[in-house]
């Protein structure tokens, strides 16, 4: 736990993915972006960086390790089209927080989530579902866990089922002020790049959302990194 989010990892956890690794980051006092202008230049420069040859090979091997995490429970992986969509035509462009949350995603080669820190009952934990646990998905969508899958839980419910979606409770609205973004690892994935994605999710939420960074954690083997 941290000063600034009330999170642990399941002992079920730590004995199914030994020192795989989780980030958090929280940025509060968030508005609508108001620079458009700024913020398409930003994005411009990312992209620029992110395409170079070198940091895209690396990119694309972290990819193809969650794709086959992925393909293990019998799921898609939704990183292999967002990263060919973002190669032929940019980062998709929906609001400042869920544009942070893609962007995040594909500069480091990691899976990202984004939350409204004000909709999550309690404590969170990071946890192995039992099969059939059921999670209200995004979108009216209903998940059933596997027996195995990483879920991300509150005092309440699952939140989260890494291979399936995050939940409709939590989903950032245009009222959110307050965002948590939080990042999966899997076996093969080392912790450093979370750091490196979650860092690029806060920084454009300070940035243009006037937010205040309020903390960055990324944790392997129940401690921060």
């Amino acid at each position: 736990m941290t000063a600034w989010i009330d999170f642990s990892t399941s002992p079920a956890y730590e004995v199914r993915y030994p020192g795989v690794a989780f980030g958090l980051t929280l940025i509060s006092g968030c508005r609508p972006l108001s620079d458009s202008a700024g913020f398409d230049q930003y994005r411009r420069n990312l992209l620029r960086k992110m395409r170079k040859r070198e940091t895209l090979a690396g990119i694309s091997q972290r990819i193809d390790v969650y794709d086959r995490f992925f393909q293990c429970f019998g799921f898609e992986c939704p990183l292999p089209q967002h990263l060919k969509r973002t190669i032929n035509s940019g980062f998709p462009r929906y609001n400042l927080m869920v544009d942070a949350h893609f962007m995040a995603e594909m500069c480091a080669g990691i899976l990202v989530a984004v939350t409204d820190l004000d909709r999550i009952e309690g404590r969170l934990m990071l946890d192995v579902a039992k099969g059939g646990e059921v999670c209200a998905g995004m979108g009216g969508r209903q998940f059933i866990t596997k027996e195995g899958e990483i879920v991300l839980r509150d005092e309440k419910e699952i939140i989260c089922v890494l291979c399936q979606g995050a939940d409709e409770k939590t989903k950032v609205k245009d009222d959110t002020r307050n965002v948590l973004f939080y990042s999966y690892a899997v076996p093969g994935i080392d912790g450093v790049y979370l750091k490196e994605g979650l860092a690029v999710a806060a920084e454009t939420m300070a940035q243009f959302g006037g937010g205040t960074i309020k903390g960055l954690d990324v944790f392997a083997g129940g401690r921060s990194i």
